[in-house]
Protein backbone atom coordinates (compact mmCIF):
# COMPACT_ATOMS: atom_id res chain seq x y z
CA UNK A 1 0.00 0.00 0.00
CA UNK A 2 1.76 3.40 -1.28
CA UNK A 3 1.32 5.83 1.23
CA UNK A 4 -0.20 9.32 1.11
CA UNK A 5 3.72 10.77 0.48
CA UNK A 6 4.67 8.86 -1.57
CA UNK A 7 1.11 9.32 -3.57
CA UNK A 8 2.20 13.19 -3.88
CA UNK A 9 5.77 12.91 -4.76
CA UNK A 10 4.42 10.59 -8.08
CA UNK A 11 1.86 13.04 -8.70
CA UNK A 12 4.67 16.17 -8.33
CA UNK A 13 8.04 14.34 -9.33
CA UNK A 14 7.23 11.51 -12.02
CA UNK A 15 3.93 12.19 -14.04
CA UNK A 16 4.89 15.95 -14.84
CA UNK A 17 5.22 14.77 -18.61
CA UNK A 18 2.11 13.49 -18.76
CA UNK A 19 0.22 16.59 -17.48
CA UNK A 20 2.50 18.94 -19.22
CA UNK A 21 1.16 17.47 -22.78
CA UNK A 22 -2.35 17.68 -21.09
CA UNK A 23 -2.33 21.01 -19.46
CA UNK A 24 1.19 23.43 -20.49
CA UNK A 25 4.04 22.94 -17.67
CA UNK A 26 2.25 23.16 -14.32
CA UNK A 27 4.68 26.00 -12.58
CA UNK A 28 3.91 28.18 -16.34
CA UNK A 29 0.52 27.36 -15.40
CA UNK A 30 0.66 29.01 -11.81
CA UNK A 31 2.20 31.94 -12.70
CA UNK A 32 -0.48 32.25 -15.84
CA UNK A 33 -2.98 32.05 -13.44
CA UNK A 34 -1.34 34.31 -11.25
CA UNK A 35 -1.05 36.86 -13.83
CA UNK A 36 -4.99 36.10 -14.33
CA UNK A 37 -6.24 36.41 -10.78
CA UNK A 38 -4.06 39.83 -10.40
CA UNK A 39 -5.87 41.37 -13.66
CA UNK A 40 -9.41 40.11 -12.10
CA UNK A 41 -8.22 41.68 -8.60
CA UNK A 42 -6.05 45.04 -9.94
CA UNK A 43 -3.60 43.82 -7.13
CA UNK A 44 -0.38 42.00 -8.06
CA UNK A 45 -0.13 38.45 -6.83
CA UNK A 46 2.69 35.86 -8.12
CA UNK A 47 2.72 31.87 -8.32
CA UNK A 48 3.55 31.51 -4.85
CA UNK A 49 0.54 33.29 -3.89
CA UNK A 50 -1.14 30.98 -6.35
CA UNK A 51 0.09 27.66 -4.56
CA UNK A 52 -1.02 28.87 -1.25
CA UNK A 53 -4.17 29.85 -2.32
CA UNK A 54 -4.69 26.04 -4.39
CA UNK A 55 -3.48 24.61 -0.94
CA UNK A 56 -6.40 26.78 1.17
CA UNK A 57 -8.60 25.13 -1.16
CA UNK A 58 -7.91 21.51 -0.29
CA UNK A 59 -7.84 22.07 3.10
CA UNK A 60 -11.04 24.26 3.11
CA UNK A 61 -12.79 21.16 1.29
CA UNK A 62 -11.19 18.97 4.03
CA UNK A 63 -12.72 20.61 6.96
CA UNK A 64 -16.27 20.56 5.06
CA UNK A 65 -15.88 16.85 4.74
CA UNK A 66 -12.40 13.94 5.10
CA UNK A 67 -11.43 12.59 1.63
CA UNK A 68 -7.93 11.83 0.87
CA UNK A 69 -7.71 13.36 -2.08
CA UNK A 70 -8.31 16.90 -0.46
CA UNK A 71 -4.70 15.71 1.92
CA UNK A 72 -3.24 14.06 -0.89
CA UNK A 73 -3.52 17.50 -3.33
CA UNK A 74 -2.38 19.41 -0.59
CA UNK A 75 0.57 17.71 0.05
CA UNK A 76 0.96 17.88 -4.12
CA UNK A 77 0.69 21.50 -4.27
CA UNK A 78 2.98 22.00 -1.18
CA UNK A 79 5.75 19.72 -3.11
CA UNK A 80 5.23 21.47 -5.79
CA UNK A 81 5.71 24.56 -4.18
CA UNK A 82 8.80 23.66 -2.85
CA UNK A 83 10.36 22.67 -6.50
CA UNK A 84 8.88 26.32 -7.29
CA UNK A 85 10.88 27.80 -5.27
CA UNK A 86 14.02 26.07 -5.45
CA UNK A 87 13.68 26.37 -9.28
CA UNK A 88 13.86 30.31 -9.13
CA UNK A 89 16.83 30.23 -7.01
Amino acid sequence: MTNILEKANEIVNLRSEEKERMYGPFNEGMERAAEILSGMIGQKVNAIFMYKAMIALKLSRESYCHKEDNLLDAIAYLGAMHNYINNKK
